[in-house]
């Protein structure tokens, strides 16, 4: 999927496994390197969303 870092505003592409449902983590940016939150949702259908924050919001 691919998310605009919350500091730097780069897209890049993250990588998601919504096999095992809804998930919190934190992954650094690759162009910045900061901490981003991610929340990962998987809908009934099993559609992921991927939600990205900056971690000290």
């Amino acid at each position: 999927m691919t998310v605009d870092c919350p500091y730097c505003g780069e897209a890049f592409e993250a990588l998601a496994d919504a096999s095992a449902g809804d998930a919190d983590y934190v992954e650094d940016c690759p162009v910045c390197c900061r901490p981003i939150a991610f929340r990962l949702r998987v809908d009934a259908d099993g559609t992921p969303r991927l939600e990205a924050r900056r971690e000290d919001d």
